[in-house]
């Protein structure tokens, strides 16, 4: 068997992954993404591979060399049709309207007068998300119409074309800490809560994560939406409603693992890893092209 591992630093969550793969008897092959150079029109050495674990930083590397290998055939992990919709957050959004799983109130425009209707239409509260981003940058909540004005004015002349998609989100008045459960071939293997007395509760921005024993909601939520989108291997983001209960906030296609194997005594990596050896018994995605 052979598996290629893509990748634009080897990070923490990187160096799990080969460990892992190294206690199966499995080696890999890593592939620095800045260094490839791909023939739409020639598999070369891709279709040698069972499988390809994507681990990239770069969104656009993702979806562009996911798509190429999509096409001769190559199982891609995740899948790139469940990266594009995980890495947007509009697309997250429609596939989990489209299953019928709760999430906050969304409303979207694409000028500075509508965005303005649409966060008096959210009400106040708001929060002012781009649809494409991470680690919580650049996530502005609007507590009334002057900072709608002000924010929604700075994203109009400063951003770029992309910022010019007004996500406009229902703000949660959720506990101190949001659930991220981890999920693996639909099956949710992990959870934790991270805590902040921020209002993001992003690790990235400072959050303390905490074991979280999952219970049949927040289990069921994670199975739902990683079907939802088509993931092998995703995060799943809740918000505890006090009105609605759990509501999915947000899909992380490229999870983060690093402070949640010891936090949870949980073997992540050594899970996917596993689940990566497994996924040639699995059928190919229906987006691939021509058969190895």
């Amino acid at each position: 068997m052979r598996i290629a591992m893509l990748y634009t630093r080897l990070r923490v969550e990187e160096r799990l992954l080969i460990d892992a793969f190294d206690e199966t008897g499995v080696d890999i092959d890593l592939i620095d993404t800045r260094s490839l150079v791909l023939d739409p029109a020639d598999p070369g050495r891709w279709n040698e591979y069972d499988a390809v674990l994507d681990r990239s930083l770069s969104l656009t590397a993702s979806l562009t060399i996911g798509r190429v290998l999509e096409s001769f055939g190559v199982r891609v992990i995740n899948p790139t049709s469940a990266t594009a919709i995980c890495s947007d957050k509009l697309r997250t959004t429609l596939a989990l309207e489209r299953a019928g799983i709760a999430t906050p109130g969304v409303r979207v425009a694409l000028d500075q007068e509508s965005a303005l209707d649409a966060v008096e239409a959210i009400g106040y509260p708001a929060v002012l998300k781009p649809t494409i981003g991470s680690w919580g940058r650049l996530v502005a909540r609007l507590n009334d119409r002057d900072g709608a004005e002000a924010v929604i004015e700075h994203r109009a002349v400063l951003g770029s074309a992309q910022q010019g998609v007004y996500y406009v989100q229902e703000h949660i008045e959720k506990p101190d800490r949001d659930i991220r459960v981890f999920v693996v071939n639909h099956e949710p293997v992990a959870a934790i809560v991270r805590t902040s007395e921020h209002w993001v509760t992003n690790t990235a921005r400072g959050a303390t994560a905490a074991n979280f024993e999952l219970n049949s909601e927040a289990a069921d939520l994670a199975i739902r939406s990683s079907r939802a989108v088509g993931a092998d291997l995703v995060a799943v983001d809740l918000l505890e409603c006090p009105e609605r209960g759990l509501l999915v906030n947000e899909l992380n296609h490229s999870m983060e693992f690093r402070n949640s194997v010891e936090t949870t005594g949980v073997d992540i990596p050594g899970i996917v890893a596993r689940r990566v050896i497994a996924i040639n018994d699995s059928p190919t995605p229906s987006c691939a092209g021509r058969s190895r």
